[in-house]
C-alpha cells in the first residue's frame, strides 16, 4: 500500500497542475443545472457514436413523441426508434433505451433514481451498470451530473488527453481510467476538470494533428516530450 501511496502521490501533484493550468486558460466552470437522472441515462445511450447535435435532436423527437419516460417504456421498439433517427444506430439504441426504463421500473417500482443519492458512489455505479447498454462512463455521467455525486466520467477526449500527459498510463483501459483517474483528483476538482480537459481533446490535444505548440500543458506532457519537442 506505501508503495502504491508513493507512485500516486507525483501523478495526484501533476493532475492539480493540470488542472489549475487548465483553469488558467479556460476558466472555472461553474455548476449548471443538468437533466435528472432517468434523462440523462436516455441522453447518454443516445450520444453513443455519434455528436452533440445529433444526440439533442433525437431526444428532443423522442420528448417530443412520448411526454413521458412511462411511455417511451411502454411504446414499441419501432416507434422509439422513429422518433431517435437522427442519434444514429437507432435500430440498437432504441431496445437499449425500453429495456433500461423496464429495469428500473422493475426493479423500483417506479421510474426515479434519486435513490442513488443516499448510496455510497461505487454501489450507486454497480446498480446503474446492472443496466444493459450502462457502463462506467455512462454510470459515472448519471452520478455526477443528475445527481451531484463524486464520480469521474472518462469519455473518449479525457481518455485520449490524460495518457498523452502520463496521467494515465497509455495502455490502460479507458474502464480503469475511470478508478485511476478518480484517485488522482479531488472530487471537487471532478466537474471542472472533466469540462475542460474535453474543451482542451477538442481545441487543442486533437486526435490526429494536436496542436502542441500552442498547448498550456505541453511542460507537463509525456507525449509532447517524446515525440514534439524535438521538433520545434
Amino acid at each position: 500500500m506505501k508503495g502504491e501511496r508513493r507512485e500516486i502521490d507525483p501523478l495526484r501533484a501533476k493532475a492539480r497542475i493540470v488542472h489549475e493550468k487548465l483553469i488558467q486558460a479556460y476558466g472555472q466552470p461553474t455548476w449548471r443545472p443538468h437533466l435528472d437522472a432517468i434523462s440523462e441515462v436516455v441522453s447518454t445511450i443516445l450520444s453513443q457514436n455519434t455528436n452533440d447535435g445529433n444526440r439533442d435532436r433525437a431526444f428532443n423527437q423522442l420528448r417530443a413523441a412520448f411526454p413521458t419516460w412511462e411511455m417511451v417504456r411502454d411504446a414499441p421498439v419501432e416507434a422509439i426508434a422513429a422518433a431517435i433517427n437522427p442519434a444514429g444506430l437507432a435500430p440498437q439504441k432504441a431496445p437499449r433505451i425500453k429495456q433500461a426504463l423496464q429495469f428500473i421500473t422493475t426493479q423500483r417500482g417506479t421510474l426515479d433514481l434519486d435513490f442513488l443519492k443516499d448510496m455510497p458512489v461505487q454501489q450507486a455505479k454497480e446498480w446503474l451498470m446492472q443496466i444493459k447498454g450502462i457502463g462506467p462512463k455512462t454510470a459515472a455521467i448519471v452520478l455526477l451530473f443528475a445527481l451531484g455525486r463524486p464520480a469521474f466520467p472518462v469519455d473518449t477526449h479525457i481518455y485520449r488527453v490524460t495518457r498523452r500527459l502520463g496521467l494515465v498510463d497509455p495502455h490502460m483501459s479507458v474502464e480503469k481510467a475511470h478508478d485511476i483517474l478518480e484517485q488522482l483528483l479531488d472530487p471537487e476538482m471532478y466537474y471542472p476538470f472533466h469540462l475542460n480537459v474535453i474543451r482542451h481533446g477538442r481545441e487543442v490535444c486533437q486526435a490526429r494533428r494536436p496542436r502542441c505548440a500552442a498547448c498550456v500543458l505541453k511542460d507537463w506532457c509525456d507525449y509532447y516530450c517524446q515525440n514534439m519537442a524535438l521538433r520545434e
